[in-house]
């Protein structure tokens, strides 16, 4: 079935181009690379003159695939028109949004156009792919004046392979970026988050042998503590190979043959390995080498399953002290630029005494994923398949795995990640069910050695909270929202005559809950947008929370302040949901300490039931 999946994601088509997209590469970031980051030329293109002519016909598209933007052309004569001009152009920093970058583009949301000029040595024998991080949302890719093709999704990465195109000296790529809303795109077109359009992160041309080691995966094999699975796959004229996978610390080396498509399963037993944990954050350097190639990664090795109502990390009970998180850095405004503002967001969490972070509500920056391994923080990662999506849209719904499928390509050798979630607050419907429930079956196909799950929505009769949602019975833990003393049940005094009626004999996790703060404005626990009401409302919810049989986690929400347009209240708000712990100036509000010293406390109770037992 990987085989089968591979093999389709290699030749996946883009119709509307003609251009195709290979699989992504495993660990890409760690081969020899240029990197395109810095500063890049932008024309912004609200009409997009660039792309197509009077008539609404792409340049691209047309016989002569000339007139765009992408061919970057300059004047060579005094009579001749051109319309644009790369070289005088303003620039915007790479990797970064544009919104946050030039105040003229704040609200913008529409086509921009990128264009940076690089220095490429080509060798002969090598081969040559140019990568994307992410840019949001629909990306049109030219390498000097040529198309490589199309891809859509705001948060994933993609990359084209160059080799032909790259001339040795000065290339110029080029790169229309549209971050327009629309409702049969994933996400949709409303969201609570900023529309941060741009290349966010990582641009690089990356140098590869002429076969190489295109993905693999080396993971626990699911619920088997002694058991190493997984495959390697190489990509070139040479697929039949030896490949030897070493594990220096573990005094463990093997080889596979590859057969006539490059593939080959791993698979063999291990002993005294120190399981990768909150508590252990163990990762060990694993080398994987073929005839013409090789790889360095830094791998742990963990288990996770459910167990009734329990979640079981290494066969041992857990409960996730978690927090969501959005890809955002609040102290500079846009896109966190590096690891640095990364590592900022984990260590507050860190301080809170979490043990997991839900990184919604897409997929945020790789190195979150590395960091979270090396740090002991486990992840929920999650695709924006976010509020009301076209459901009966099968394109929509192409999109929406595409995404999921790159992902979990992307992540899978993260020990950190233990669930994949396939959306969030999705309203009942029968189309909305086949969706969701593909997707979940996807997910399962391409990695059954984690959880699936999704943040389901909840209903209310009289005091009972009801979950009771169809796509439950195919999820992995019953997971949802709620939020109670904000958008309905009155003051967080109120609100503990509430209970919770789950349907469902699973772990139950908690996705959101919370309220807005302001931080810095005081006043009694009834008064809201005050600390005292946010730091009342997490009071009463861990009552009421603490009546749930089976509660094993909760990620509430937000660790800290985020930009939404969503959120125009002048005083209160002004286009910032202020449900965060932490203030956009880094100030902790009262309601960190307060669940901080709930998650001390269930720690100490739960470690101490675990050592019991």
């Amino acid at each position: 079935m990987k085989r089968v999946v591979f093999i389709f994601l290699c030749f996946l088509m883009y119709a509307d181009t003609g251009f195709s997209q290979e699989a992504l590469i495993q660990n890409i970031s760690s081969r020899n690379n240029l990197s395109l980051n810095g500063r890049w030329n932008y024309i912004v293109d609200p009409y997009e003159n660039g792309f197509y002519d009077y008539r609404r016909e792409a340049y691209d598209q047309s016989k002569s695939k000339t007139g765009g933007y992408y061919d970057d052309k300059r004047n060579v004569n005094k009579s001749e028109l051109i319309e644009y001009d790369f070289d005088h152009s303003p620039t915007l920093k790479v990797p970064a949004d544009w919104n946050s970058q030039e105040e003229k583009l704040s609200l913008y949301e529409g086509t921009v156009w990128y264009r940076k000029l690089f220095t490429a040595k080509p060798i002969s024998g090598k081969r040559y792919v140019l990568y994307f991080a992410a840019a949001n949302y629909e990306a049109h890719v030219y390498l000097n004046g040529k198309k490589l093709g199309m891809h859509k999704g705001g948060f994933t990465p993609f990359q084209f392979e160059v080799t032909n195109l790259l001339k040795a000296g000065e290339n110029s790529v080029v790169v229309k970026v549209d971050n327009t809303r629309k409702k049969e795109e994933i996400p949709t077109n409303s969201t609570d988050w900023w529309n941060y359009g741009g290349l966010t992160r990582d641009v690089f041309l990356a140098e590869l042998p002429e076969t190489y080691i295109h993905d693999y995966k080396v993971q626990l094999a699911k619920g088997n503590q002694n058991l190493i699975e997984g495959y390697v796959q190489l990509n070139g004229a040479k697929k039949a190979q030896k490949v030897t996978v070493n594990i220096p610390e573990l005094a463990l080396k093997f080889s596979v043959a590859t057969d006539e498509n490059g593939y080959a399963l791993i698979k063999t037993p291990v002993k005294k390995l120190s399981y990768w944990s909150p508590e252990n954050p163990k990762l060990y350097e694993v080398q994987i080498a073929s005839e013409t190639d090789a790889v360095n990664d830094k791998i742990g090795f963990r288990t996770i399953v459910t167990s009734g109502k329990d979640i079981l990390l290494n066969g041992k009970s857990i409960f996730l002290r978690g927090i969501s998180m959005h890809d955002e850095n609040p102290l500079i405004s846009g896109r966190p630029r590096s690891e640095g503002d990364l590592r900022m967001l984990l260590t507050w969490a860190k301080e809170l005494n979490c043990n997991f972070v839900r990184l919604a509500h897409y997929p945020h920056n790789e190195e979150m994923m590395r960091l979270a391994d090396e740090m002991g923080l486990l992840v929920w990662a999650e695709v924006p398949v976010y509020w009301t999506i076209a459901w009966t849209n099968p394109d929509t719904y192409k999109n929406a795995q595409s995404q999921l499928g790159d992902l979990i390509t992307r992540d899978k050798n993260r020990a950190s990640v233990i669930i994949w979630s396939v959306g969030n607050e999705t309203p009942l419907s029968d189309p909305r069910h086949k969706f969701m429930g593909n997707l979940v079956d996807h997910a399962r196909s391409l990695d059954n050695t984690r959880l699936v799950a999704a943040a389901l929505e909840l209903h209310r009769d009289g005091n009972r909270v009801i979950v009771d949602d169809v796509l439950g019975e195919k999820l992995d833990l019953a997971s949802f929202n709620e939020y109670a003393g904000w958008y309905w049940g009155g003051t967080p005094k109120e609100i503990t005559k509430y209970f919770f009626d789950i349907k469902y004999q699973k772990p139950v996790v908690v996705t959101e809950f919370g309220g807005d703060a302001l931080a810095g404005f005081h006043a009694d626990a009834d008064t809201r947008y005050s600390e005292e009401y946010q730091e009342s409302l997490y009071q009463n919810q861990f009552k009421i929370l603490g009546g749930i049989d089976g509660l094993r986690g909760m990620t509430p929400w937000i660790l800290v302040d985020f930009r939404s347009p969503r959120r125009p209240h002048p005083i209160y708000q002004e286009f910032w949901n202020r449900k965060g712990l932490i203030s956009e100036t880094g100030k902790k509000k009262k309601a960190f300490f307060t669940l901080k010293d709930y998650y001390d406390s269930v720690s100490k109770t739960f470690n101490q039931t675990k050592a019991s037992k």
